[in-house]
C-alpha cells in the first residue's frame, strides 16, 4: 500500500496527548517521564522520537518499503534541499507542518517558483500555530476522497481498529463533515477490510499505544494512500462512537491506566450511520474570514439520535484569540438518507445569535446533488461553492406582517360574504377586525 512521496526535511522529538482542537495547538512538553502524574495520550511513537505526522508515515513506509522522495535526517535543512526533493517529488506538491493538524502550516505549491515564499510562510504559521517550525514536503493528490480509521491500541501489542469515517468535505484542509460508514466504501467490503488491516499495521510500525486515527487518500482509481497519522481523539470520534457504541474517551483511559483491550477485531460491527457537521464563528460569503461577537441567542437542537458538543452559552464573547469551532452537531440515525434529513432538520432548528456562522453554508453543504448521491471529493467547496452567498430570505418580521395581512383578509371576505346574521353573531372573531388595518391607528 503506498505511502505519499514526501521528504522530510526537519525533524526533532516531540509528544502528544489528549484530543481536541487544544491538544491539535499544543506544543508543550506533555511527556509521562516529566510528571507525577500520568497522562492519557500516546506511547511509542513519540518516546522513539516521533516527529508529529511524519514519524508513522517514514516508519510505515520504510516497512512496507513504499516510501519515496527522501526522508531526511534529524536537523535542520536548507531550502536548496527541499527544492532538490520537491525535484524528485514532483509538482504540485504540499508544504506541511510536522507538528500541524486541521490545514495550519500547510500550503499548496504548483510550480518551483512558488516554493521559497510557500516555505517561509508555512514555517511561520506553523510556529505561530503550534510552537514549531518544523516543515516537510508530500505530494499532491488532486480532489480524492479522505477516509481516516480509527485504531486503539493497547501497551499489551493488541491493535484493532473502529471502522472508517470519510471526511471528503473539507475547506483549506479543513474538514467540516464527517461520516460512518464511509459512501465511498458502501459495497466495497474488500476495500473496507484492505484499508482497516493497513491501518493496524501503520500503528504496528511504530508501537503506537492509545486511540488514534490513520488518515487515507483515495484516488479515483480507488487505490489509497497513507497520508498521517494522528496520535489522539479527533474532532470527529463521537460519530464512531455512535455506530459502535464505544466510548473512545473512556478507552483512552483505560489504555492509560494499563488494561487490555477485551475485544477482537471481529467482535466490532457498526449499527446505523452517524453524521457529523462543524459549526464555525465564520463567514463563509467573505472568504470563510473568521467572525466574532457576543451571543446574544442561542437555542440547539435536541431530539432522538441527535447529539451537540459545545461549550457555549447565551452571553459568551466569541474572540479572534481561539479555534473558531463553536460546536458539533452530530446525529445518528437507521441509514444514510435518513441521518441526512435528520442532520438538515436538527440545522433549521439551530439559533446562533450575534456571531456569523457557517450554519447557512452547512444546509447548502447537504443540499447539494453530490453529497446527496455520497460522491463528494475534497474539491467539493473549491469547485461548486467558490462564489457561495446566503439565500435572501425575507426577514421574520415581513414574514409575520404578510401572515397578519392574509389572516385580515380573509376576515373581510367572510364579512362581506357572512352577511348581517354572521356579523351578529357574539362569538365570530371576525366581527372585531372590520375596521382593522395594519400600521393605521383603530379609530373606533
Amino acid at each position: 500500500m503506498p505511502v505519499v512521496p514526501g521528504y522530510h526535511g526537519e525533524s526533532g522529538p516531540s509528544t502528544s496527548s489528549g484530543f481536541g482542537a487544544e491538544e491539535q495547538g499544543s506544543g508543550e512538553d506533555r511527556s509521562p517521564k516529566r510528571s507525577f502524574v500520568k497522562l492519557q495520550g500516546s506511547r511509542g511513537a513519540e518516546e522513539q522520537g516521533s516527529e508529529g505526522e511524519w514519524s508513522p508515515k517514514r516508519s510505515f513506509g520504510e516497512a512496507q518499503g513504499t516510501l519515496s522522495g527522501g526522508a531526511g535526517e534529524q536537523g535542520s535543512r536548507g531550502d536548496e534541499e527541499f527544492l532538490t526533493a520537491a525535484q524528485e517529488i514532483g509538482y504540485p506538491l504540499l508544504v506541511k507542518a510536522v507538528a500541524g493538524g486541521g490545514g495550519k502550516g500547510m500550503r499548496l505549491v504548483q510550480t518551483a517558483a512558488e516554493l521559497p515564499d510557500a516555505l517561509v510562510s508555512a514555517r511561520r504559521e506553523a510556529l505561530h500555530a503550534f510552537g514549531d517550525e518544523r516543515i516537510y514536503l508530500e505530494k499532491y493528490l488532486a480532489q480524492p476522497r479522505h477516509i481516516e480509521f480509527q485504531i486503539l491500541a493497547d501497551a499489551h501489542g493488541h491493535i484493532i481498529h473502529l471502522f472508517e469515517r470519510e471526511c471528503s468535505v473539507q475547506r483549506r484542509h479543513q474538514k467540516i463533515i464527517e461520516e460512518t460508514p464511509a459512501p465511498l466504501l458502501a459495497g466495497d467490503e474488500a476495500l473496507r477490510q484492505r484499508m482497516g488491516q493497513a491501518a493496524v499495521a501503520a500503528a504496528q510500525a511504530v508501537n503506537y499505544v492509545n486511540a488514534g486515527t490513520i488518515e487515507f487518500l483515495v484516488d479515483a482509481e480507488r487505490n489509497f494512500y497513507f497520508l498521517e497519522m494522528n496520535t489522539r481523539l479527533q474532532v470527529e470520534h463521537p460519530i464512531t462512537e455512535l455506530v459502535t457504541g464505544l466510548d473512545l474517551v473512556k478507552w483512552q483511559l483505560r489504555i492509560a491506566a494499563g488494561e487490555s483491550l477485551p475485544f477482537e477485531q471481529a467482535d466490532l460491527s457498526q449499527r446505523g450511520h452517524a453524521l457529523e457537521c462543524r459549526i464555525y464563528a465564520e463567514d463563509p460569503a467573505n472568504n470563510f474570514l473568521p467572525a466574532t461577537g457576543r451571543v446574544l441567542q442561542l437555542v440547539e437542537p435536541v431530539g432522538p439520535g441527535v447529539r451537540v458538543d459545545s461549550g457555549l452559552a447565551r452571553g459568551d464573547v466569541v474572540t479572534p484569540h481561539y479555534d473558531p469551532l463553536l460546536a458539533k452537531l452530530i446525529v445518528l440515525a437507521e441509514d444514510r438518507a435518513e441521518a441526512i434529513q435528520k442532520l438538515v432538520s436538527a440545522l433549521r432548528q439551530y439559533v446562533l445569535l450575534g456571531v456569523t456562522t457557517n450554519l447557512p453554508f452547512l444546509r447548502d453543504l447537504l443540499a447539494h446533488d453530490l453529497f446527496q448521491r455520497g460522491e463528494t471529493t475534497t474539491g467539493l467547496i473549491e469547485q461548486h461553492f467558490g462564489d457561495w452567498q446566503p439565500a435572501q430570505d425575507p426577514p421574520d418580521l415581513v414574514l409575520i406582517a404578510a401572515a397578519l395581512g392574509e389572516m385580515l383578509e380573509r376576515g373581510e371576505e367572510a364579512r362581506r360574504r357572512g352577511g348581517e346574521e354572521m356579523m351578529n353573531d357574539p362569538y365570530n372573531p371576525w366581527r372585531e377586525l372590520s375596521n382593522f388595518r395594519i400600521g393605521e391607528v383603530n379609530q373606533k
